[in-house]
């Protein structure tokens, strides 16, 4: 397949566009919690309205270690990881057959993972800038050390120009959530690692990038498919995960104007379906 534009870069820097409302830092609090997001999404589901799913979050919390207070702040945070998903991503409620297709827990992981990038927006920004590095190929691009992590923090500003400003302890707090995502997804290796690779995809973790990727830009995704991109897969593999996600038989290459373009052939996630997938 020869299919790809010359070039390939990364999303533009998110920084000068939040205000200081739209920053926290949940991440200290909460990292993805793979198995604790998908028990949500089964329970929504299976009930349909959140009102009910946090009644029974509780409900089945009552005798477990977790304080009532700690369950609290993490169904807040994973919960809104969901609620205020994006269109361009699976519907919350059609997860379960996506997750329970994938063929490991980093497959799941890497399948929740675009949902707590679009809710949080400190996250967000650093994959932006890590993406970047990606794409310049700087040496160190995937480094997540306090060092660097924090010198990217501190790069930050909001849109009212202040700067990114919180207690050094707070912020080393937040550069360990952000590695433990990273171990989630496959980028780090080990607990001790700091310096991270590309990650492998499996089959289901790529469908869903590639369908983020065209819901989010249906006209530039090609060109810039951030799907791919938040999962730090580099210009060089795009040919061989188009190819794959083709092999799938939910996408195909089809001529536009006179160049080859990749589309779904059906609509992006219909390849999701009660049973599991097709």
């Amino acid at each position: 397949m020869n299919a790809l534009p010359d070039g390939g870069e990364g999303p533009s820097s998110l920084a000068h566009t939040f205000s200081p409302e739209e920053v926290d830092m949940d991440l200290t609090m909460c990292g993805l919690l793979p198995a604790r997001a998908e028990e949500i999404a089964r329970l929504y589901r299976e009930y349909g309205t959140w009102n009910q799913v946090k009644d029974v979050w509780f409900d089945e919390r009552r005798g477990n270690r977790s304080t009532k207070g700690s369950s609290r702040k993490i169904y807040r945070i994973l919960s809104s990881r969901f609620k205020n998903a994006p269109p361009s991503l699976p519907n919350p409620s059609d997860l379960p057959a996506a997750l329970d297709a994938c063929t490991s827990a980093r497959d799941k992981a890497q399948v929740l993972y675009p949902y707590l990038v679009a809710d949080d927006a400190l996250v967000r920004y650093a994959v932006h800038e890590y993406v970047q590095r990606l794409s310049a190929d700087g040496p160190g691009a995937l480094d997540f050390s306090d060092e660097t992590l924090t010198t990217v923090l501190n790069e930050f500003e909001y849109a009212d120009g202040t700067a990114f400003d919180y207690a050094d302890s707070t912020t080393e707090r937040w550069c360990r959530g952000f590695r433990s995502v990273m171990r989630e997804i496959g980028v780090l290796e080990g607990r001790q690692a700091v310096v991270g690779t590309p990650p492998s995809l499996g089959d289901i973790p790529l469908l869903v990038a590639t369908g983020y990727s065209f819901e989010a830009s249906e006209d530039a995704w090609f060109e810039s498919p951030i799907g791919l991109q938040y999962l730090f897969q580099p210009t060089a593999r795009w040919e061989e995960l188009y190819d794959r996600v083709v092999e799938t038989e939910a996408w195909e290459f089809v001529e536009l104007h006179g160049s080859l373009q990749l589309r779904p052939t059906d609509e992006p996630y219909s390849w999701i379906t009660s049973e599991g997938t097709r």
